[in-house]
């Protein structure tokens, strides 16, 4: 199957998108998508209404004890260090770039706790600038689905960039995660009822 026709699919089975995490802004995003590492999604947004009641632009976070935002994100899971970050690019984003959030990858993973995945969601997703991020979901299925051999996430990330137009990548990203949870599981995977996968492997 072609990466078109793959395309095709993830376009007929999931063709409304919406960013999973809650936020309202490039700096609460940067904050939820920090928090998603090793952590759903879901339990995210349960726990975001309380933290950005407290905070939720940099210059308020960097006024907060790093024990209380923990208190509050410890349903994330790895609350120590997570709090530590939260607080600490919060500090930097007020010192270094006026409380704003910047808009290149090297600035994004130069603050503490943003990685290559948090630095490039954050920079398709708030500023619509061309990116592919590659979480667990995207890595599974590009295996699965012959788009990638690559053995690291960095490999995987140029496969499929490759393979598809840089203006489809932000709304593939989003398609395969969901069509993932949906059809393509990490466990108790039906081949026969992936739509993709079925086809594959008939």
């Amino acid at each position: 199957m072609s990466p078109k026709q793959i395309q095709s699919i993830l376009e007929k089975e999931i063709p409304h998108l919406e960013i999973p995490l809650d936020h309202k802004d490039p700096y609460t995003l940067l904050v939820a998508v920090l928090l998603s590492a090793q952590c759903t999604d879901a339990r995210v947004n349960l726990v975001t209404p309380a933290l950005f009641a407290l905070a939720d632009n940099p210059k308020a976070m960097a006024q907060q004890n790093v024990s209380e935002i923990e208190d509050i994100i410890r349903p994330c899971g790895l609350a120590p260090t997570k709090s530590k970050a939260i607080f600490n690019l919060s500090k930097i984003l007020v010192e270094k770039f006026n409380s704003i959030v910047p808009k290149t990858l090297p600035e994004l993973e130069s603050l503490p706790g943003v990685g290559h995945k948090t630095a490039s969601v954050v920079l398709i997703q708030a500023f619509n600038i061309p990116a592919f991020p590659v979480d667990t979901h995207i890595w599974r299925c590009a295996k699965r689905w012959g788009l990638s051999e690559g053995k690291n996430v960095a490999q995987v990330e140029r496969d499929l960039k490759a393979l598809f137009p840089k203006e489809s990548w932000a709304r593939l990203h989003l398609q395969i995660i969901l069509f993932a949870r949906k059809y393509c599981p990490a466990r108790n995977h039906n081949e026969k009822n992936c739509p993709i996968c079925g086809y594959l492997k008939p």
